[in-house]
């Protein structure tokens, strides 16, 4: 191919909903009401009854929504909540915007998100939160998972940033936990054109208190009640397409895996450590694969016109932004060993046929050219 093979491609994702999408933001301009108005509204009823759950609030974005479901479960600068280290510091940062700290849990090294295991040993000690990530479109073991933290009555967020329609048994990802986050930035499989974000919720009382939060604490019109709050408005822009866009998710998410299984059947014995094939509960934001000459199999499908990329290359208890602190003091084999392997190939709704076999002979030939060199 002449053209390279890119890691997503929003132009060509625009032009597949550009109809729809235009005539929401049309309906927004000529109505002339931007910031919570009806289509905020209509979106946060829209995206519950999607999730199965009873309330969305819609936020700024992916990371102020768990930054607001923690303050809505009354996390404070003397909790520890526990979570994992290869996601990219999006749950970190969250827990240490609200003052608490990050107690970091191992992976499971199949799936890579948190391991069951890991988080029965931490729980030893109390903690005061749960942030469970599904990790490039994959659900967690919530059954798993939400046993464990039932039995020591620690509430559970969702972080569902990557995994928007995700399901295990009929359960769609952000109606397992108390609480559900999730973000709308372009790249994700339900994209806004700018930031914006949602918190989901079967319980009525933490949605009142995430929508106080999100507007500076009121409580009515400027009366600031509860400490906290803040300016975290999804705009009505946004959430017209939004809503344009989420009756077409289930088909963007459908051919999202079925890239992901076409370069699972074809890469079934290069040696790689690939994901399992793509179901309900996987909705392929990501195709993240391992190998251990990472570095040197990048080099060689570059060279070959196709991009790829690393999330997460850094442990958040190796980020300089967490230096010093006690709970960076972790021994986590699995998460490291993850870190050190993990790459990401081309996989997105609109990425073509002869795409798809450009990046698979590139994989395979830059693992011989590493085998050979």
């Amino acid at each position: 191919m002449s053209a390279r093979v890119p890691i997503n491609d929003l132009g060509r994702h625009w032009q597949a909903s550009e109809g729809v999408v235009r005539q929401a933001m049309d309906r927004v301009l000529e109505r002339g009401w931007f910031v919570l108005g009806p289509e905020v509204e209509a979106f946060q009823s829209e995206f519950a009854t999607y999730c199965g759950v009873g309330h969305c609030v819609g936020v700024g974005n992916g990371t102020d929504a768990l930054e607001l479901a923690l303050r809505a479960l009354g996390c404070t600068a003397a909790d520890d909540v526990v979570t994992v280290a290869n996601a990219g510091m999006y749950a970190s940062a969250a827990i240490r915007a609200v003052g608490a700290t990050p107690r970091f849990v191992d992976i499971d090294p199949i799936t890579l998100t948190m391991s069951p295991a890991s988080l029965s040993a931490a729980l030893q000690v109390p903690a005061r939160a749960i942030v469970v990530t599904h990790l490039y479109g994959r659900l967690a073991d919530m059954d798993s998972l939400m046993a464990i933290a039932d039995a020591h009555g620690i509430p559970v967020i969702e972080d569902c940033a990557q995994a928007h329609g995700a399901s295990r048994g009929g359960r769609r990802a952000g109606a397992w936990g108390r609480l559900g986050c999730f973000s709308f930035y372009p790249t994700k499989n339900l994209g806004a054109i700018g930031d914006g974000g949602a918190i989901v919720t079967d319980d009525a009382t933490l949605a009142g208190e995430v929508l106080s939060l999100r507007e500076y604490g009121w409580q009515g019109k400027y009366r600031a009640v509860r400490p906290g709050g803040r300016n975290s408005r999804l705009d009505e822009l946004q959430a017209a397409v939004l809503r344009a866009k989420l009756p077409l998710l289930d088909g963007f998410n459908a051919r999202r895996q079925a890239v992901a299984r076409r370069y699972t059947a074809a890469l079934a014995h290069s040696g790689c450590t690939l994901p399992a094939a793509a179901d309900a509960s996987d909705v392929a934001h990501l195709y993240v694969l391992r190998v251990r000459r990472r570095e040197a199999l990048r080099e060689v499908l570059s060279a070959r016109g196709v991009t790829t990329d690393v999330h997460y290359p850094v442990p958040d208890y190796r980020q300089s932004a967490l230096a010093g602190l006690a709970c960076c003091d972790v021994s986590l084999p699995d998460t490291e060993q993850a870190v050190s392997e993990v790459m990401t190939l081309p996989c997105f709704p609109e990425l073509t046929s002869a795409e798809a076999d450009a990046v698979i002979e590139g994989v395979l030939a830059g693992l011989q050219d590493c085998a050979e060199g």
